[in-house]
């Protein structure tokens, strides 16, 4: 427990500019929410169903971050702010990603089994998203604010919207986490509206170029 509470104070520093002495990392949910995590999830993995809930439902009521005691959560995880942020039983979440206030990683029904998604490495969950279903996100991702996500998303990409689609891809790996950055992500109406504008052009030109022709066979007769 020791390493776990030294790894999230090193997280929480690394991570969020806001914070300026060690001692403020006490004052995190994030912080609470994450330990109480590891504590119901052990208890959850030794069939001990109801103390990991009873963990799981003290941290919710403390620190507005709701972790099923289920849910698999790699190493690295910082949850900024944190208020309202859902975490589903099936969700498995890799290294080093981060999640901003108000998402939620959840289902689409009553399935059973694996019902929840499984987020990768290094991925960055902007505040608002929502991410239903059990699909994976690649690693490297990012998840624009708002955003609602209902199919897998390869490696390396950035998706906004709703529902979100993909509007970059980078070829080489790019850690979203260590910028968090979640204002430089392309609009993708604005991109639409970029290409209507191009295909008028084109259209106009063509007739013009019809105009011209036609104007020249009048002429002609």
């Amino acid at each position: 427990m020791l390493g776990f509470i030294r790894e999230e104070i090193r997280v929480i520093k690394e991570r969020d500019p806001a914070i300026k002495k060690t001692i403020e990392v006490f004052l995190y949910p994030s912080f609470y929410a994450i330990l109480s995590h590891r504590i119901a999830h052990w208890f959850y993995n030794h069939k001990r169903y109801f103390i990991a809930r009873f963990i799981s439902q003290i941290s919710r009521g403390f620190t507005g971050i709701e972790i099923h005691p289920g849910a698999k959560i790699g190493k690295g995880l910082f949850i900024d702010h944190g208020m309202g942020v859902v975490i589903g039983e099936t969700c498995e979440i890799g290294d080093n990603v981060t999640i901003y206030q108000g998402v939620t990683l959840g289902g689409t029904g009553k399935e059973k089994g694996k019902r929840h998604p499984t987020i990768g490495n290094n991925v960055m969950i902007g505040a608002g998203a929502k991410i239903l279903g059990p699909f994976k996100i690649g690693d490297n991702s990012r998840i624009g604010a708002g955003s609602v996500v209902l199919t897998e998303i390869p490696e390396n990409c950035t998706c906004v919207g709703i529902p979100a689609r993909i509007v970059r891809r980078d070829k080489q790996k790019v850690d979203p986490c260590q910028s968090l950055d979640q204002v430089k992500i392309p609009d993708p109406v604005q991109m639409e509206l970029c290409k209507l504008q191009v295909k008028i052009r084109e259209l106009e030109k063509e007739i013009e170029e019809l105009q011209n022709k036609g104007g020249k066979c009048n002429e002609d007769i």
